[in-house]
């Protein structure tokens, strides 16, 4: 697979950001083919970090509904990849400097 299919972007949440400053782990949306090995060493390429663990988890898609003026709107909110990729002690990873 091609980098970019298997780092899709980083996740920016809350919860995130206090796993990157405690535990060093950061967390990325990835391909759905995409496994573990791919991920770490996309990550290590990408930013140039040693990533001591890869751990993940598939998010199941949602059924949504919404009531509007027209009637009621149906639709699926997409499933998706998540992998949480700890680093090295020492070693951090700058996602927000491409903003």
């Amino acid at each position: 697979m091609v980098q970019i299919d298997i780092l899709i972007k980083p996740i920016l949440t809350e919860k995130a950001n206090l796993q990157q400053t405690k535990l060093r782990t950061y967390t990325f949306k990835v391909g759905k083919s995409a496994n573990k090995l791919e991920i770490k060493k996309a990550v290590e390429e990408f930013y140039a970090v040693s990533v001591i663990d890869v751990n993940t988890s598939v998010s199941p898609a949602k059924n949504k509904s919404r009531q509007t003026k027209t009637g009621i709107v149906k639709g699926v909110r997409p499933s998706y990849k998540k992998a949480f990729v700890t680093v090295a002690e020492g070693e951090l990873i700058d996602l927000y400097a491409n903003i």
